[in-house]
């Protein structure tokens, strides 16, 4: 059997697509999408060169090289039959053939036939073209109809009756009958034209009307033309790209010898004066060697983007790829990576099996490279939560060796392997990897596993090796897992652990640590003392002094930060803190004594004599109130005159600056730091009347020019300041005499400060006396007291009364 023409429709109910199949023997067969036949036709002995199905797939046109035509139903056998005297090339049936009452179709052999029904259903036929050559194609969309020549391809409205365009071919050299015209319908108004390697796309507009004139209605541009390298068979529609069948020489240097034969499949994208290649396949059919670019042809199924490829010996079918088989392509070239991505977002969770095929696919390649990192990683994207297969690969890796690589990436969440496998793993690392251990036992939840079991496991290990630290703190954390914190507190202060204060905070132990207070100061003084005040609620302080007792050292930086934050918090603890201070920490006993309130001076006296510390003897002594063997102990022991001076500054003592010069007077550098100090406090007339003839005083000259400076600077000050108190006086003189002289209102609601009755009369054309004073108060002026003592002037006895005292008002008022 041999196909020599092909066309495919869907059945009426659109549930059964078939192929129409004619033979070079004139037989059409029906064909289902298997390549079952399901029908069979004897038309002709000859070559069926073509066959048109209507849109419903109910009627097909036949044509055959022995002239005859016949058209009927495939399920009633009614129609047209005709034999013609010459070859009849192509047929093409109104899409609506069915449904229409006129029940149209053209043929072309040496001219084009529009064959239609009468209303006496009688068949009428009009020559739609003649004259140039054999038409070789036809095709026939909505109203249009296209059809090729020798010339060129035609396009014909029939609604109107007029023919729009004439298309002629650009390669004229070659052989019309040899490179047949393949016409393809994208759309309703979209020709695609292949003829030789020339492909053009040809719009059908309407025409403006105010162009019309004498023209058809609607016109053709071509949207797009450009040549290929290879010679068109056929050509369809693929959304907006095409697919073009080419027929390749053997003479042409394009691709490499083997291939030239074979025809190819090429996905294109058109352009305006070009295309991009998208895709290309190269078909094998039998003997291709020996056909020519007409023995090919390409059609299409518009619904199910389906493509048959049609040669004498084969048909192929060809379909656009699914996204299934772009994983299959992955799979066979190995690329499992980007395979799984591939299935993940096509299948998601319908087919989670099929990832999982394909991901075990993956770990499985992985591991034969030996990269079990990768393939274990893997398996958390693969497996999900598919426990069996989880705990296979668990013991797949256990087999080749590769416990430790699949260890991080085992579920520990919501879904949870059985503990053994766990415990397995956990035992693995305990063998050759204490580190690894340690690791998953802080990253691994301890409901993974039994934890009796590993810290037994544990503790056998620590006989071989007692001191390691590793295993040691591994072991506290187990113990806390366990909600053993007393153990692991031992641990923790036994290895200094920095984790010990967390585990005591974080677990309440803080009635654990009594008895370790010295271990946990040797640890970290400042922690541990930070944290034992922070908590004496639940450890107090007589505890920790007491736990302290024999380690004086310790005992003084605890009292010390307790003194800091609250003076008054240890003050039992104040006479011991003075010995402790002394001994540990001097440079903070005097802040101490300066602070405390609770501090016996009598007995810090005592320690600071016997060590001889006088600036704190000082202190106690001036505190003590002896001031004046404060003062002897530094003019003679510290030999500080400075010192000396800033104490008697601070006493503010006539006595003791009386002492100081008594005492420096025959000591000139101490003549010198007084001449240079006291005179703020001290005249230093007093001074210079008792010093020597004679005596020589060092920069004396300097003390003198200072004195009198400072004297200077003091007279300046007094006038400057007097200066500012004249100016403010004055000011606020001259704003008072502002504010006196102004107006005061009196009206009917203002009374007098005597009588209390109302100031202003109720007639007001009577002549009255009233006297409003600077305070706002207001007396009729019989109502006023007699005058006071300064003849003329009166004041208000109000605010006077309040000058002098309670009571004064009402006996002025008297008077």
């Amino acid at each position: 059997m041999a196909p020599s023409a092909l066309m495919h429709a869907w059945s009426e109910d659109e549930s059964y697509l078939f192929l129409a199949l004619g033979t070079h023997f004139g037989k059409v067969f029906l064909l289902d999408i298997q390549g079952n036949v399901t029908q069979k036709f004897e038309i002709s002995p000859v070559r069926i060169n073509q066959i048109s199905l209507d849109e419903s797939g109910e009627h097909v046109g036949i044509c055959s090289e022995d002239g005859k035509v016949q058209v009927f139903g495939l399920y009633t056998r009614e129609g047209f039959h005709e034999n013609f005297d010459c070859p009849v090339k192509v047929v093409a049936l109104h899409p609506r053939f069915s449904s229409s009452n006129y029940k149209q179709f053209v043929t072309g052999g040496n001219k084009l036939l529009l064959y239609e029904r009468n209303w006496l259903k009688r068949w009428k036929t009009s020559t739609l073209h003649e004259g140039e050559g054999t038409i070789t194609n036809v095709r026939w969309r909505a109203n249009l109809i296209a059809w090729a020549n020798n010339v060129g391809v035609k396009i014909y409205d029939i609604s109107t009756k007029q023919r729009i365009t004439n298309v002629f071919r650009d390669n004229v050299s070659l052989r019309p009958d040899m490179y047949p015209c393949s016409l393809c319908w994208k759309d309703n108004s979209t020709l695609i034209i292949g003829w030789g390697s020339s492909v053009k796309i040809c719009a059908v507009k309407e025409r403006d009307h105010a162009e019309m004139r004498d023209l058809p209605s609607r016109y053709v541009e071509i949207v797009s033309a450009f040549e290929t390298e290879f010679f068109i068979s056929g050509l369809a529609p693929l959304a907006d790209q095409l697919v073009n069948l080419y027929f390749v020489k053997e003479n042409s240097d394009h691709v490499e010898e083997e291939f030239r034969a074979r025809p190819r499949l090429d996905i294109i994208q058109p352009l305006p004066e070009g295309f991009e290649e998208i895709s290309s396949d190269a078909l094998t059919v039998r003997n291709f060697q020996e056909n020519e670019c007409r023995d090919y042809r390409l059609e299409h199924s518009e619904g199910e983007s389906l493509f048959y490829i049609i040669s004498p010996k084969d048909i192929v079918v060809a379909k656009e790829r699914d996204q299934d088989d772009h994983i299959d392509w992955l799979l066979d070239k190995k690329k499992y990576e980007e395979a799984l991505m591939a299935a993940e977002i096509s299948f998601k969770n319908v087919k989670r099996h099929e990832v999982q095929k394909i991901g075990m696919a993956y770990i499985n390649h992985l591991v034969e490279k030996g990269d079990y990192d990768t393939a274990a990683r893997k398996c958390q994207k693969v497996l999900g939560k598919n426990m069996e297969l989880w705990e296979n690969e668990v013991y797949r890796f256990k087999t080749i060796g590769q416990l430790k690589a699949i260890s991080q990436y085992l579920p520990r969440g919501d879904l949870r392997l059985r503990p053994a496998i766990y415990e397995m793993i956990l035992n693995e690392f305990l063998k050759t990897d204490y580190e690894g251990f340690a690791t998953l036992i802080r990253e691994w939840p301890g409901e993974l596993y039994n934890n009796m079991t590993i810290v037994q496991a544990v503790a056998d290990h620590l006989k071989k090796d007692p001191t390691n630290s590793t295993l040691l703190t591994t072991l506290a954390e187990l113990y806390t897992y366990d909600q053993r914190y007393d153990r692991a507190l031992e641990i923790y202060l036994r290895l200094r652990h920095k984790d010990v204060y967390q585990l005591i905070h974080k677990h309440n132990l803080f009635s654990s640590i009594e008895d370790k207070i010295v271990l946990l100061m040797d640890f970290d003084k400042e922690k541990a003392v930070d944290m034992l005040l922070d908590n004496e609620d639940k450890i107090s302080t007589d505890r920790v002094v007491e736990e302290l007792r024999d380690r004086p050292e310790l005992l003084h930086i605890y009292l010390h930060k307790l003194f800091k934050r609250d003076h008054h918090k240890g003050q039992r603890y104040h006479e011991r803190q003075i010995g402790l201070y002394a001994e540990y920490d001097r440079p903070n006993l005097l802040p101490f004594l300066r602070d405390s309130i609770h501090c016996p001076l009598e007995k810090a006296l005592e320690i600071c004599q016997e060590r001889n510390f006088v600036e704190e003897t000082v202190f106690l002594l001036s505190r003590m109130g002896n001031c004046r063997r404060a003062l002897q102990m530094i003019m003679e022991e510290l030999e500080d005159v400075d010192k000396a001076i800033e104490f008697a500054k601070e006493q503010d003592d006539a006595e003791l600056w009386e002492d100081l010069i008594s005492y420096s007077i025959d000591k000139p550098p101490f003549i010198t730091g007084l001449l240079n100090n006291i005179g703020t406090h001290v005249d230093p007339i007093l001074l210079i009347h008792r010093i020597k003839e004679g005596m020589e005083i060092p920069n004396l000259r300097d003390s003198l020019v200072k004195i009198l400076h400072d004297y200077n600077l003091q007279i300046l000050l007094r006038e400057g300041c007097e200066k500012i108190l004249v100016a403010d006086s004055l000011s606020l003189l001259q704003k008072m005499h502002r504010t006196q002289m102004r107006g005061v209102r009196v009206d009917e609601e203002s009374i007098c400060e005597s009588c209390h009755a109302s100031i202003l009369p109720s007639d007001m054309a009577q002549n009255f006396s009233v006297a409003v004073f600077h305070c706002r108060h207001m007396f009729h002026k019989e109502c006023l007291p007699s005058p006071g003592t300064i003849p003329g002037v009166q004041f208000c006895n109000i605010c006077s009364a309040k000058r002098r005292g309670p009571g004064s008002g009402i006996l002025e008022m008297i008077k």
